[in-house]
């Protein structure tokens, strides 16, 4: 029988969500974990662990055309008055990495606002929030007070909170507001349709961009019906797809991004151009999402620190498992295992 042992959480210092504000401005300050010689003496293997646990998200044509577009509407929003201002959905299958693009997108822009407002710690540039399942308009309107550390009563009803977090955000300089998982949103519901109606009263109030991040928005209630047609008319559609693999350019794409993130390894007996020389196969097992390529190399890394052999070799790739939906898609079929 397997255990866990002491060492299988060393290191860990839990950390608040992303979605308070603590959380969210450790996220943008924290520095990745320092990279060494896989040699080097002074790396213990935890810290090495902790390092190829982490690794750095890799920029891809994706999250680059996501940046693109929310600096250009940025600029569009930025004398518009309330009701006028444009926003972004972010939607494709799941594991595609919306997620990790939005706070991506949401820590490049606070890093920037920080330096053109030096010395000014109270301003809050960046809101992020996730929807909270079965959302009411005042459970949704309390996750914005909550990532303000506002202090929410039970005397105080939807209306006073709206009120309270639309002032705070005008005065917090509050200009990117991230909503990831809406999704959840079901319109055809009552309670979802009057949390999407709340949804675009904050956007109205607040003078900020909006940027909202889900699963396959087109075939949710969201975009349907007269609410639906309000959202879509102030909302650009950015569709998340995953990399093919079918064209010279495709392959190029993809086989840099897998280089890219073999050139983080740090396995002491890794052999260089593994990974590139199965990206064919990391594709197909994969079938292009950046979020399931993560969890494999991660996860191999790991597994050949942890397993003594320190490094990837395709057997090794074969006997990770992903998530349910990525192996629901097939896989190519597997070696035995090792013994």
């Amino acid at each position: 029988m397997v255990s866990l042992s002491p060492n299988d959480t060393a290191g860990f210092a839990p950390l608040a969500p992303p979605t308070v504000w603590q959380g969210w401005d450790a996220f943008v300050h924290r520095a990745p974990a320092p990279a060494r010689d896989a040699a080097d003496p002074v790396w213990s293997q935890t810290e090495r662990e902790d390092y190829h646990s982490e690794l750095a998200v890799m920029r891809t044509p994706a999250m680059d055309s996501v940046f693109t577009a929310v600096r250009r509407l940025l600029l569009v929003n930025r004398r518009q008055q309330a009701g006028a201002r444009r926003g972004l959905i972010i939607s494709g299958p799941a594991t595609m990495g919306k997620t990790t693009t939005m706070m991506a997108l949401g820590r490049s822009f606070q890093l920037a606002d920080a330096r053109q407002h030096p010395g000014q710690a109270a301003r809050r540039p960046v809101l992020f929030i996730s929807v909270p399942p079965a959302a009411t308009p005042k459970m949704l309107v309390s996750e914005f007070a909550r990532f303000l550390n506002m202090p929410i009563t039970d005397r105080l009803n939807q209306t006073q909170i709206t009120g309270a977090v639309c002032d705070l955000l005008g005065e917090l300089g509050t200009q990117l507001v991230l909503v990831d998982d809406v999704h959840l949103l079901d319109t055809q519901r009552r309670a979802g349709a009057e949390t999407s109606d709340q949804l675009k009263y904050l956007g109205e109030r607040i003078p900020a961009t909006f940027v909202y991040s889900a699963i396959d928005i087109e075939t949710s209630s969201l975009l349907s019906g007269v609410r639906g047609a309000q959202i879509a008319g102030r909302f650009k559609l950015f569709r998340h797809r995953p990399l093919a693999y079918a064209t010279e350019q495709d392959r190029a794409v993809w086989n840099d991004l897998v280089q890219a993130m073999e050139n983080l390894l740090r396995l002491r007996a890794h052999r260089t151009g593994t990974l590139v020389k199965h990206a064919a196969y990391l594709h197909a097992r994969t079938a292009g999402r950046i979020g399931s390529l993560s969890h494999l190399i991660r996860e191999a890394a790991l597994i050949a620190i942890t397993e003594g052999t320190e490094r990837i070799t395709k057997q090794l790739l074969a006997e990770v498992e992903l998530d349910a939906a990525a192996e629901a898609r097939g896989r190519p079929s597997r070696p035995a295992r090792r013994t």
